[in-house]
């Protein structure tokens, strides 16, 4: 471990109190973090949570943010033991933020990111041209605090203050692959998560990680390996991930299952190379029939039953026979309720199942006329929903409204007669539950 004073080296050279963060200046953030290089637990602990709470707030990245980043890579290679896995999470959520859902199975896109960011010169020359025509003098001095604002060096636009801090940590991957060889499993695993959401640096990346690969026994960290090999590489380095379709632990197996789908999906030219779509469904199936693993990679928030059935999704298109993909989500789909997610998250993977079976119709088919797969996953999807620790789906929802776009019933009763599941009990004269009733007379 080196001194802190190594660790923070160049940290008063820096205008903190000119930065900001969340709460204001971010004249404190030097404390923080020669608190995390501290020998005091307690805080270290303290002083990371407020690190995250001010200069990544939410998922937002403010001017300070970058600036920060030198030094928690210092600190995940060579600080105190305590601090280093905590500094690689911050560096993690810095450069993609809590919600890698969004971006999963295929990965970031980096290409759209950039150009969707809008850049500070370009929104002062917006400013300039909203205080060349403003006539209201109230107004008027508030597009000239903006234009301040801006012009001080904060991000206006949250896309292009993101990616400060996201090209931050791409300039310091360079270090932080040495910790791809780490003694701690936690270390190689949260460097692993976090090198797969830099596809610009593939090159750099894949081989370390391949080598990573070679020996690992920690079957988490294996897993996230190939998890970011999917997410980085055009084809199947030397037939690595085929090969841990066979491993002897089923994480590896789903993460290779999974690496593969995005590269079938994504890259279809290296599908002659790689095994059929209906070989890595039933490999992610057997994966999500079983129970959530006690310890799981960090994607997905570690919902890997949700990821698995995306997966699935995206494989129907590669499939010679689509319905039999769907009949391998009619396995995985009841293990979401077996995870951490709660009832909404459910009825927003309803709603992407619900574009696979149905195109919008003006009137619904007959069940009978649906073909297996179909059948016996919507009526697994309506059994989730509509059962009793689950809310019936709500009137006005986006599930509700999806439901009706593709000439659905929209309320449990209905729902669960149309798929041919017990209604005793259920009032078929019953409007759709409201979801803003416990708001109302308040």
């Amino acid at each position: 471990m080196k001194r802190s004073d190594d660790l923070l080296a160049g940290l008063d050279d820096i205008g903190w109190a000119a930065l900001g963060h969340a709460y204001g200046s971010a004249e404190d953030v030097p404390g923080q973090l020669q608190a995390v290089c501290g020998p005091d637990q307690e805080a270290r602990e303290s002083a990371f949570r407020s690190l995250f709470g001010n200069i990544f707030h939410q998922g937002t990245r403010y001017s300070a943010s970058p600036y920060a980043v030198p030094f928690l890579t210092r600190i995940a290679v060579a600080g105190p033991p305590g601090a280093r896995a905590d500094a690689l999470g911050l560096l993690t959520r810095l450069a993609v933020d809590g919600h890698d859902e969004y971006d999963l199975p295929l990965g970031i896109d980096t290409a759209a990111w950039r150009a969707a960011a809008i850049s500070p010169e370009e929104y002062l020359r917006w400013y300039d041209e909203q205080i060349a025509a403003e006539t209201d003098e109230e107004q008027l001095k508030n597009w000239r605090e903006g234009r301040a604002y801006c012009a001080a060096g904060h991000p206006v636009d949250a896309r292009e203050g993101a990616l400060r801090s996201y090209d931050a940590v791409r300039a310091q991957l360079p270090v932080l692959l040495e910790l791809l060889g780490d003694q701690d499993p936690e270390i190689r695993t949260k460097t692993a998560y976090l090198l797969g959401w830099f596809p610009e640096e593939a090159d750099a990346t894949l081989p370390p990680l391949l080598a990573c690969l070679d020996g690992e026994r920690d079957p988490v960290c294996a897993a996230t390996v190939l998890v970011a090999v999917g997410l980085l590489a055009d084809h199947d380095p030397d037939g690595r991930l085929r090969h841990h379709l066979d491993h002897e632990h089923p994480l590896p197996r789903w993460a290779a299952a999974t690496a593969l789908t995005r590269l079938l999906v994504a890259h279809p030219a290296a599908a002659p190379g790689l095994p059929s779509a209906e070989r890595i469904a039933a490999e992610l199936a057997a994966f999500g029939a079983g129970p959530a693993p006690e310890s799981a990679t960090a994607h997905h928030a570690g919902d890997l039953h949700s990821y698995t059935v995306r997966s699935l999704l995206h494989l129907m298109g590669a499939a010679k026979d689509p319905d039999g993909v769907l009949l391998q989500i009619v396995r995985t789909l009841p293990g979401i309720k077996e995870t951490r997610v709660v009832p909404r998250p459910l009825a927003v993977r309803a709603e992407n199942l619900l574009e696979a079976l149905f195109d919008p119709a003006d009137t619904a088919p007959a069940f009978t006329e649906l073909s297996p797969g179909r059948r016996e996953l919507l009526k697994v999807l309506a059994e989730l929903l509509t059962a009793a620790d689950f809310q019936p789906v709500p009137f006005g929802s986006d599930l509700h409204e999806r439901f009706t776009q593709y000439s659905l019933p929209g309320t449990r009763p209905a729902l669960r007669a149309y798929v041919g599941l017990s209604t005793e009990g259920e009032d078929p004269t019953a409007p759709p539950s409201d979801p803003w009733e416990p708001f109302r007379n308040h």
